[in-house]
């Protein structure tokens, strides 16, 4: 059969692969999310101190370097029996905050509104962030701006712009001083009014949502603390495919609920419940999963996200719209952190002495969705067992479920027009996966969407644009 390759996806971090084949009459006949690359960290971190490992597991990514530094800090924590101080404790979720503002920021503007904003249909040369630039200039101008906070944020109580390394075992290593705190305000109550303006374009893609897109069915997983939206505490909350409960688990327990699993096409680990049942992690998971966001501002936001999608949604495109009240609460939580002078206090770390028990479990919600680092160590405090759940892995069952969907939707007689080809990558974009994280690749490896036509000749060229190569190869 022969092979056409659409190399790269864009909008992505990280580079993957999807590969559709088609029967003889050119119709769909099964597709799949990709990627081929090693995963390695979880291995090299054998025979590390364990203190060292929020210092080193930042190196995993650029994107969401805050998200494995705090949950390799919480899992220390653990293992030396130093729960943070309250002030401590305050950092680390100040911090936290820093890296979703940042996060969210980039996704929502750079990579996924262009779809919306200049058009999914537009032509390649426009349909990116320059064309984003050319239409809406203002937009493009506060999405930076605002993203330079979260970066000033991370810098500020991290250490440094990215990779940050301040959170130690039993807190963080500094205070925040009082000038700090006072820029950092004046620069938070800037981008909370961005935020702010930023809903009122935000909320026009309620209306270009397809309720359909990219279907899949299943449940869901998210941190809540006591039905709030959190991303630093609290129990990890399950709710079934229907939004009924599942009972929550904290810690260790997620052994209970969660088994990692592997696919022949494809090196990246996927996730599901023990029972069988898929799920699905991230911004739309946390918004199905709490019952409030604990900010007056985000709180408005998500009363109207929900009466367009309900109180329960399976609706992929929805990620978009989550992600965006995630950004607003973010911002608005960052600016109440900085009205407290109290977070310039000294209290910000409870001493270690030596290791107190032989595992930790730090859990976070990254970005992406619910982070799991798991560590075992011998003695003298040297990891002899490392497990890492991120959050793509946990969604790559929805990714390639959601790929199949759209590419059943969009190839026509076995042909694959540009803006189809985008309409595939936008369900991966969607879920703002980090192939990075989830792989830890080494290199510079393409994210290839490829078509694949059994027992016939294939000449059939479909274009250029969005920066992808077409790629003829014959297969067996």
């Amino acid at each position: 059969m022969k092979e056409i390759t659409i190399n790269p996806v864009t909008r992505i971090e990280g580079h993957a692969r999807v590969r559709i084949n088609l029967d003889d009459s050119g119709s769909v006949n099964n597709a799949h999310f990709e990627v081929v690359e090693l995963r390695g960290f979880e291995k090299f971190m054998i025979g590390a101190a364990v203190e060292e490992a929020p210092r080193i597991t930042p190196r995993i990514c650029g994107i969401c370097p805050t998200s494995h530094h705090l949950a390799s800090a919480k899992a220390c924590d653990e293992i030396f029996g130093a729960a943070p101080p309250t002030t401590g404790k305050s950092l680390r979720e100040l911090l936290m905050t820093g890296q979703f503002i940042h996060s969210h920021s980039l996704h929502f503007f750079m990579l996924a509104a262009p779809d919306f904003l200049v058009g999914h249909d537009a032509p390649a040369a426009e349909r990116n962030v320059l064309g984003l630039v050319k239409k809406a200039p203002d937009i493009a101008k506060q999405a930076i701006e605002v993203r330079k906070f979260g970066q000033r944020l991370t810098e500020a109580i991290g250490g440094k712009p990215i990779h940050p390394s301040t959170c130690i075992p039993g807190g963080v290593s500094h205070p925040l001083s009082e000038a700090k705190r006072q820029e950092l305000l004046e620069m938070g109550t800037k981008s909370f009014e961005i935020a702010k303006e930023g809903w009122n374009i935000a909320k026009t893609m309620l209306d270009q949502t397809d309720l359909s897109f990219g279907a899949v069915e299943t449940a869901f997983m998210g941190m809540s603390d006591g039905g709030r939206f959190s991303t630093y505490d609290g129990e990890v909350c399950i709710v079934g495919k229907d939004g009924s409960p599942i009972p929550a688990f904290s810690g260790t327990g997620y052994i209970d609920h969660i088994e990692e699993y592997s696919e022949d096409w494809s090196y990246l680990k996927f996730s599901r419940l023990k029972g069988g049942d898929y799920y699905r992690v991230g911004p739309l998971a946390r918004l199905n999963v709490v019952k409030e966001m604990g900010t007056p501002e985000a709180d408005a936001a998500l009363a109207e996200y929900r009466s367009t999608f309900g109180e329960f949604t399976q609706t992929t495109l929805a990620y978009n719209m989550a992600r965006y009240i995630e950004f607003l609460s973010c911002c608005e939580k960052a600016v109440e952190f900085l009205s407290d002078s109290s977070i310039c206090n000294d209290d910000v770390r409870t001493p270690v002495s030596g290791v107190a028990k032989s595992r930790g479990v730090g859990i976070v919600e990254a970005p992406r969705g619910t982070l799991i680092h798991d560590y075992t160590v011998d003695e003298e405090g040297f990891i002899t067992d490392c497990n890492l759940i991120v959050a793509t892995c946990q969604n790559n069952y929805g990714m390639d479920r959601g790929v199949e969907d759209v590419a059943r939707k969009v190839v026509s007689n076995g042909t694959l027009s540009e803006s189809a080809a985008n309409r595939i990558e936008m369900v991966i974009r969607a879920y703002d996966p980090c192939i990075s994280c989830a792989t830890h690749a080494i290199g510079q490896m393409p994210v290839d969407i490829e078509l694949v036509r059994e027992n016939r000749e294939w000449n059939e060229g479909i274009g250029k644009g969005d920066l992808m190569e077409y790629v003829e190869a014959d297969t067996e």
